[in-house]
Parts: C-alpha cells; sequence; structure tokens
C-alpha cells in the first residue's frame, strides 16, 4: 500500500499508509489508513484509519507535530508521536488517547516523511496563517455571521 497520491491538485495531500496496531503482548494487526492534509485547515492533519466499506476512525493533530515526531518524541495530552525501531525498518509510533481509552500505531517513517515533504509543498512552515481566513472563523465564533 505506502503509495502515496494527491487530489484536487494545489489544495490538499492524501497519502495511503499502512498502520500497525500495536497492542502489547499481542501480533501486530496491520491496517490502511491515510493521511489528509488540506490548505483551508494548514496546521492540521488528518490519519483515517480503515476504510470507507468497514467505516474509519479519524484523529486530527498538528502538522508540526507529527514533523517533529519523527525525529523526537512530542506531545501530551490526547496525541503523542516518537521515532521508534522495528523489525521492518525506521517508524514514527503515534500514541492516541481518549476516555475510552488508547490505541498505539506505527507507521513507516518514509512514508510519514513523505506525506509532510508534500504537505510543505503545499504550504511552507511558517506560512500556515496566511492560508487561515480568521475573519470568517470569528464571524462564525461570533455567531454574527452564517
Amino acid at each position: 500500500m505506502n503509495q502515496p497520491f494527491s487530489s484536487a491538485a494545489e489544495t490538499r495531500v492524501t497519502c495511503e499508509v499502512v498502520v500497525r496496531v500495536v497492542v502489547a503482548g499481542e501480533p501486530q494487526v496491520s491496517l490502511p489508513a491515510s493521511f489528509h492534509y488540506h490548505r483551508a485547515d494548514p496546521y492540521a492533519v488528518r490519519l483515517a484509519i480503515g476504510t470507507k466499506c468497514s467505516g474509519t476512525v479519524d484523529w486530527v493533530f498538528a502538522r508540526d507535530l507529527l514533523w517533529e515526531g519523527m525525529s523526537r518524541p512530542v506531545g501530551e495530552g490526547a496525541v503523542l508521536v516518537s521515532p521508534r525501531s522495528s523489525a521492518r525498518g525506521p517508524v514514527v509510533r503515534i500514541i492516541v488517547r481518549s476516555p475510552a481509552g488508547s490505541a498505539m500505531f506505527d507507521i513507516r517513517t518514509a512514508a510519514v516523511a513523505d506525506f509532510l515533504h508534500r504537505a510543505h509543498r503545499l504550504v511552507p512552515p511558517g506560512t500556515e496563517g496566511s492560508h487561515t481566513d480568521i475573519d470568517h472563523l470569528v464571524t462564525l465564533l461570533s455567531g454574527t455571521g452564517e
């Protein structure tokens, strides 16, 4: 799987990956997943695990967290990201937590790096603010608009 592709040129990046679900004392299970990045939400990435047919579970977290987590452990609270070694080569481990429980996923570092490099070409780091319509957001949050 690990075959990246883009859709809607110039506005989004999507990358199909395989995640390995890590459960202590259990064999790892591979699942299809995809990373999504959209210029309209420039600070965030979405990780969708599963398929459209079986349903997906989505987590949204900071693009910078994923980038930094490729080289050092980062995060606190709901999402933790860290580099790891595995029998299959270097991976990025993502731990997500909620009141219902937690999950641990390993994704090949090369696949994560490819996705992030493409997202950085779409919206370079440090320029995210120029892709965010703050006035529209304030209007929505204040209830004075649409």
